[in-house]
């Protein structure tokens, strides 16, 4: 909730600076999630990381609640509509998922931070966003699965699979990052997971099978 300021006092100005902020804290909130955790999210450090007073806060926000959840709100539309529309244009199911793992596996700061929401799901507020957009992926993944022409059952199972294996990357990325692979060597476990994870129907046998990757 937004402080109330008689309309006379708002010059473009502040204005102006009202609307660019608002996603700026959330922003830094989720930033701060990421490297410390829901004890992190705090209105002092976070003003001093902005740049800005605690009054730029109150401006935007009643209490630290209200920007938790606007940070909630932002991480949600990310991982989830920004991050399908994102794949949705590639007509080919193969390509759908290929795009969805590279992407999964292209950043580790959003890794930390699920890691971090997840850490902290016993919070009401922030188990049901996390519970929430968890289902959301593995509704998609299935999906993926169905078109690649599985069962529903079996893709049930491989939409699992494939979502254990990106929460597993960013906890070993996290718990043992001298172990997890870079650069030549990730090119190759990146091929291996999806030689594991991406299936295909041959034409002629109408089998489904690990699908061949040339690159």
């Amino acid at each position: 909730m937004s402080a109330t300021v008689p309309s006379s006092s708002i010059t473009p100005e502040v204005a102006a600076k009202s609307n660019m902020t608002v996603e700026a804290w959330a922003e830094a909130a989720l930033e701060a999630l990421a490297s410390g955790g829901l004890e992190a999210v705090a209105v002092e450090p976070l003003a001093r990381r902005l740049g800005v007073t605690k009054g730029s806060f109150y401006w935007h926000f009643a209490n630290r609640d209200a920007l938790l959840r606007a940070a909630l709100a932002l991480w949600e539309r990310h991982e989830t509509a920004d991050a399908i529309h994102g794949v949705e244009a590639a007509k080919d199911p193969f390509d759908r998922l290929f795009l969805l793992f590279k992407q999964a596996n292209a950043s580790h700061k959003a890794g930390r931070l699920y890691l971090s929401l997840a850490a902290a799901s016993g919070d009401p507020v922030v188990g049901a966003v996390v519970r929430r957009v968890s289902e959301l992926r593995l509704t998609y993944l299935h999906k993926c699965y169905i078109d690649l022409g599985l069962s529903e059952h079996d893709a049930m199972l491989w939409s699992t699979f494939a979502y254990a294996t990106f929460i597993g990357n960013q906890q070993v990325h996290r718990d043992a990052p001298e172990r997890f692979p870079t650069g030549a060597d990730f090119r190759e476990y990146f091929k291996l997971m999806l030689k594991t994870l991406v299936l295909d129907r041959s034409a002629d046998s109408g089998t489904i099978s690990p699908r061949s990757l040339e690159a």
